[in-house]
């Protein structure tokens, strides 16, 4: 077995017979979905961190502070 670095549309890789599988970071795998593939299994999952020091938090709430209900509101 070879790994092949893929970059771009990686579901492609089993379609145009580049690849038998492809391994991917999908948050809704929907792209894999519409290219008819199936996730054989889960390798680990992620979470995302918005990270800021208190202090610029609270001293800058027109700029990082704007994006905290957007975040939470993509979220929900």
């Amino acid at each position: 077995m070879d790994i092949v670095p893929l970059y771009g549309s990686v579901e492609l890789g089993p379609i145009t017979g580049m690849a038998e599988a492809i391994v991917d970071l999908v948050s809704t795998g929907r792209t894999l979905k519409e290219n008819g593939l199936v996730e054989l299994e889960q390798i680990f999952s992620s979470t995302a961190y918005l990270i800021a020091h208190p202090r610029s938090y609270r001293l800058n709430l027109n700029g990082l502070g704007n994006y905290v209900p957007q975040l939470t509101g993509a979220i929900a």
